[in-house]
């Protein structure tokens, strides 16, 4: 129903787009997707500007299949996405693969620990549900604390306006979000437990951490998540859990992912400079 509603905006969002980018003077349209996209790439289409789509997910979703339509570059995340494209969007893309942030790599475990206030002698998890938390997520982690607590220690981002502030624990860190300070978790954890967001995956895989994807299922989206852990289990040896999961399940594969290692081989690639050079080509 929301898509049929965006349908009748899409004309307006046409008309305003069109105007900003002849303002703006751009000279290249770099899209990555969601509903905003679609009126601003048609808007560049219609003024003769270039445009380039990166495709996050493995599969593609709904504006991406309308925007890759009049895109001169497309980039892609996973080489599975080659599948999804048509052979004329085929010969105009190129797996790049995520671009990454480059401060996620400087991390100090020293300055976590001095953050969170943990005890470096003992595992600490990192949980975290994405920019807007998790409530599967965030409700099996608290259920499972206890458990848990006896062997690790747990950090837990659990996304803006979802603290339980009533949950006091020893080893137990909780935070709404966490940005200047999350290279600093990240170097400090020894297994991280995430939804399947390709950004968070791609960051993790850098980093070569221990991973327990929970995927968003198809109930809530187009299954997106589910797609791309299942590379990332495949390549690096994580583990993944989806649809209804029980305390006992959640533990356990906790304890399964954490006593599992890690395929050392397994490389992500770091799209920045790829997807930068495909943006500088299109201009050309």
């Amino acid at each position: 129903m929301e898509n049929f509603i965006d349908a009748f905006r899409v004309p307006v969002g046409i008309f305003q787009a069109r105007r900003l980018l002849k303002d703006f003077g751009a000279e290249v349209v770099f899209s990555k997707g969601g509903y905003v996209s679609v009126p601003v790439v048609l808007a560049a289409r219609m003024l003769h500007i270039p445009v380039v789509v990166h495709e996050s997910d493995v599969t593609v979703g709904l504006a991406n299949k309308i925007c890759l339509k009049f895109a001169k570059k497309i980039c892609l995340s996973f080489e599975e996405t080659r599948s999804y494209l048509s052979k004329k969007q085929v010969k105009r893309a190129e797996v790049t693969g995520s671009p990454i942030r480059s401060e996620i790599l400087d991390g100090d475990s020293e300055k976590g620990y001095q953050f969170t206030g943990l005890d470096k002698h003992r595992p600490v998890i990192l949980v975290m549900g994405g920019s807007l938390g998790a409530v599967q997520v965030n409700e099996l982690t608290r259920v499972s604390l206890d458990e848990l607590l006896k062997k690790f220690q747990i950090v837990h981002i659990t996304g803006r306006g979802k603290l339980d502030i009533g949950v006091h624990k020893k080893g137990y860190k909780q935070y709404e979000y966490l940005d200047e300070q999350l290279k600093d978790v990240y170097a400090m954890s020894d297994m991280v437990i995430s939804r399947g967001g390709a950004n968070s995956l791609f960051e993790l895989g850098m980093l070569k951490k221990k991973v327990l994807v929970i995927p968003l299922g198809g109930h809530a989206s187009r299954g997106e998540q589910v797609e791309n852990a299942r590379v990332f289990v495949r390549d690096f040896g994580w583990s993944m859990i989806s649809g209804e999961v029980s305390r006992e399940d959640f533990i356990n594969n906790v304890l399964l992912t954490f006593n599992n290692s890690v395929n050392e081989e397994a490389k992500v690639k770091d799209g920045t400079g790829a997807v930068l050079k495909c943006i500088i080509n299109a201009v050309r």
